[in-house]
């Protein structure tokens, strides 16, 4: 095990990320719902103002796991075209399947930022936060759906990754932090003592805490 628990490893994410600290262009995006309590310290620690960025795969019809595309927070939805085509699916299908994962992104924005707007990522450096990547998929559809908000850079932080998964996002984003990258890497769950799932009252929280830490004074 490499870290105790998910704050452990943010805090050890944060000291890989200090020439981030105390800027004011600097806003911190956590992957919900694992990646908040990481997020968490990284933005505590950077000084910066913590936000969720919301990423819903769409599955292929009969086949949930493949991925035909992804819609995130800020309306933004990106198709795989090849999949799309390869398999001929239908644009109905296409349709019914954004409808029914947007109305659960919608549910969880409601649920964890209740009235406060989404945050504006355009000219902002924005570091995306999970606690670890395996395959990187649900990352990757994050990293694809912001670049279309427009942020100056994104940074990809995460505390555990695969190696491979670590090397392919050097050239996906303008730049990639995996504080460790185990060999061989099992899951990410394996870097954890406790991986205990985080629950939507945690996520809640953390946002509350890290709104008020940044509320004007």
């Amino acid at each position: 095990m490499l870290f105790r628990d998910r704050a452990e490893a943010g805090q050890r994410l944060a000291r890989e990320l200090t020439a981030y600290a105390g800027r004011g262009d600097v806003l911190v995006l956590a992957l919900p719902r694992g990646g908040v309590p990481v997020a968490f310290e990284v933005a505590r620690s950077l000084r910066a103002p913590l936000d969720l960025f919301l990423v819903r795969k769409l599955g292929v019809p009969g086949n949930e796991e493949l991925a035909m595309g992804a819609i995130a927070s800020g309306n933004t939805q990106i198709l795989n075209r090849d999949v799309i085509d390869d398999l001929r699916i239908p644009e109905r299908a296409i349709q019914e399947a954004a409808a029914r994962e947007r109305g659960e992104l919608a549910r969880r924005e409601r649920l964890y930022r209740g009235d406060r707007p989404a945050p504006e990522v355009r000219g902002k450096t924005v570091i995306l936060v999970d606690d670890g990547l395996a395959t990187g998929s649900t990352m990757y559809a994050a990293v694809t759906a912001l670049r279309q908000q427009q942020p100056a850079r994104i940074v990809v932080a995460v505390p555990a990754a695969a190696p491979a998964t670590c090397d392919l996002f050097r050239g996906v984003v303008d730049e990639i932090v995996c504080a460790v990258t185990p060999e061989p890497f099992y899951s990410v769950g394996a870097s954890y003592h406790d991986f205990s799932q985080t629950t939507d009252a945690e996520v809640r929280d953390l946002l509350q805490r890290s709104s008020q830490s940044h509320a004007p004074r």
